[in-house]
C-alpha cells in the first residue's frame, strides 16, 4: 500500500505531496452540473464577468475534493478505515478554471481509538496552493487509520 499505518504518523510530521492538477472548464462544468448546483457563477460566464470575479469560479465543493484527493496516495491510500469529518474548510481566495494546484498535509494530531484496538485517529491539515503560491483551500480532515498488520 502506498498510504501510511496509525504508527507511521507523527504530530508535525509534514507531506508535499508531488501531484500537480490543472482545473479546466469542464471539470468545473461537469462537476457543478452533477452536484446540480446551479449557481450560474460557477456556469455562466456572461453572469460571472458581471461579478467582481470578472469571470466563473470554480467550484469549491470540487477544490475541497481535490484539495483532499491530492493528498490519498502518499498518506492514506489503502490504509483507511473511514474519514471522520473535515472541519475549518475556507477558501481564501477564489480558484479559476486554468490555475493549477498543489498541495501540503500537516499532522496536526493523533491518539489511539477508544472502540478499535487496531486502529487509530489522525488529524490532518491540507493546504491547496495555486501556481502562484497562494493559498486558496485548507481543511483539517480527521481519519481512522488502521494499525500495522500483526
Amino acid at each position: 500500500m502506498a498510504g501510511l499505518y496509525y504508527e507511521q504518523f507523527s504530530t508535525g510530521q509534514a507531506f508535499q505531496h508531488a501531484w500537480t492538477r490543472t482545473l479546466t472548464e469542464m471539470d468545473n462544468v461537469l462537476f457543478s452540473s452533477l452536484t446540480m448546483n446551479v449557481q450560474p457563477l460557477h456556469l455562466d460566464a456572461h453572469f460571472a464577468a458581471g461579478t467582481e470575479f470578472k469571470r466563473p469560479l470554480v467550484n469549491s465543493l470540487f477544490t475541497l475534493g481535490l484539495l483532499i484527493g491530492m493528498t490519498v496516495n502518499d498518506t492514506t491510500l489503502g490504509t483507511t478505515v473511514a474519514n471522520l469529518g473535515m472541519t475549518d474548510v475556507t477558501f481564501p481566495k477564489p480558484v479559476f478554471a486554468g490555475d493549477t494546484l498543489h498541495v501540503r498535509t500537516t499532522v496536526i494530531s493523533k491518539r489511539e481509538s477508544k472502540s478499535r484496538p487496531n486502529a487509530g485517529i489522525v488529524e490532518f491539515e491540507h493546504t491547496a496552493f495555486n501556481q502562484d503560491n497562494v493559498v486558496v483551500a485548507i481543511c483539517k480532515r480527521s481519519a481512522l487509520m488502521h494499525k500495522q498488520p500483526g
